[in-house]
């Protein structure tokens, strides 16, 4: 079992002050974000001593002078009232270039134009235009390699994790985790075939899908839904909700998936029997959901353990990582969750971060709760993946009582 945890409590505690400090201040990120996406870039490529050809000036201005404003009213339109897929297809993907583009002008901007200056490569005019093609070079490869990451289907990511309470007759069970799918405006239905395909090849116990199901309502994407009926369990398959699903009749997509043979686990919990000994398989709703205002959806883990032996292991599924806090006071043994998709544009990491208290991976916390935190199975929003892969994960649960174990 591998440890990757770099977090502990008392040091969260510290930091709380200074987080809810940079909390406040994100608020302000989508006033100021498109801005800064677009004009950063602008400046670094065509006016930082460049001396382009007046058109060359003038015709890049005028590109971004539209992605900066087409960027929020399609986004607007797209995920806004009106819900039109084009336009959130078109808003979507110009965020995630003017994302890729702003964090290369920045980098390539500052270090490339340093060391080319240290170099004593050329003279103001060419070390700039050098960053500008370097740039350019840079945002186009990452996009096409992004684009091709966030539309394939998910390597598995196999690993095995101990847990302390787990019984002999259950080791060696076998979960397979997929998260945050996200059908959307960009129609996936035979990608999301050929994601059930893959799970049915790794011959789980337990299938689990921890929430952020799609972007629209149940009956709106359906179809890209549909394939998660085909799903194989030799035990059970569960699900349940994330924040989006709270963006878009929550209750619809329980419905669904009740339709399709999952088992939502609305903070109640099963009972898995193997070999004499059990595992309490408990979920919880989103920490969003009590603010949604839909009538029996909040989260209640203590609703969810109720009548489950407190001597037996728990395998929790809750969709964001922050309730870790919470999954660790009850002495979880292990928590399922997504969400934060590896921040899925490399370097967002470090403002998902700000809010979730892991990013992916396997993490320890208080003193036998364990987390794994997946990276998504699909994508939110911009169709690229720049640096966190998607994963379909299979954890093989392992018992410190059986034959040969450490």
């Amino acid at each position: 079992m591998t440890d990757t945890s770099d977090t502990r409590p008392a040091e969260g505690e510290a930091h709380a002050p200074r987080r809810s400090r940079l909390l406040r201040l994100m608020r302000y990120i989508p006033l100021i974000a498109p801005v800064l996406l677009w004009t950063v870039p602008c400046w670094v490529l065509l006016y930082g001593g460049q001396h382009w050809p007046l058109a060359v000036t003038l015709a890049g201005t005028v590109l971004f002078a539209v992605g900066l404003i087409g960027m929020p009213l399609a986004m607007m339109r797209g995920h806004g009232r009106r819900q039109q897929d084009w336009a959130a297809v078109i808003g979507d993907t110009l965020l995630g270039g003017s994302w890729v583009l702003f964090t290369w002008s920045v980098l390539l901007g500052v270090f490339l134009r340093l060391a080319l200056t240290v170099a004593g490569v050329g003279e103001g005019r060419d070390r700039a235009r050098i960053v500008t093609w370097a740039v350019l070079g840079v945002a186009a490869v990452l996009l096409v390699w992004g684009y091709a990451e966030a539309r394939r289907v998910p390597r598995v990511r196999r690993l095995d994790v101990q847990l302390h309470r787990l019984g002999a007759g259950l080791d060696g069970l076998r979960v397979a985790l997929i998260t945050d799918t996200h059908y959307g405006p960009l129609d996936r239905a035979r990608w999301s075939a050929r994601v059930c395909e893959t799970v049915n090849t790794l011959e789980a116990d337990l299938v689990c899908h921890t929430g952020d199901i799609a972007d629209g309502t149940a009956e709106r994407r359906r179809a890209q839904a549909l394939p998660l009926s085909t799903v194989r369990a030799t035990r059970a398959r569960v699900y349940v909700t994330g924040n989006h699903e709270y963006y878009s009749e929550a209750q619809g997509w329980v419905d669904l998936m009740d339709e399709l043979g999952w088992e939502p686990l609305r903070n109640r919990h099963l009972l898995l029997e193997r070999g004499g000994d059990t595992l309490v398989v408990a979920g919880v709703d989103d920490v969003t959901a009590e603010a949604s205002g839909l009538a029996g959806h909040r989260v209640d883990l203590a609703g969810a353990l109720n009548g489950a032996d407190p001597d037996l292991p728990v395998l929790l599924l809750a969709h964001q990582p922050k309730f870790i806090d919470r999954a660790a006071a009850a002495g979880i043994d292990l928590q399922l969750s997504g969400h934060t998709h590896g921040g899925q544009i490399w370097p967002f990491h470090h403002l998902v971060r700000l809010d979730q208290p892991a990013l992916a991976g396997l993490t320890h916390h208080g003193t036998r709760t364990l987390l794994y935190t997946s990276r998504g199975t699909g994508f939110w929003g911009p169709p690229f993946r720049v640096f966190a892969p998607s994963e379909i994960t299979l954890l093989v649960l392992r018992s410190p009582r059986a034959p040969g174990s450490a």
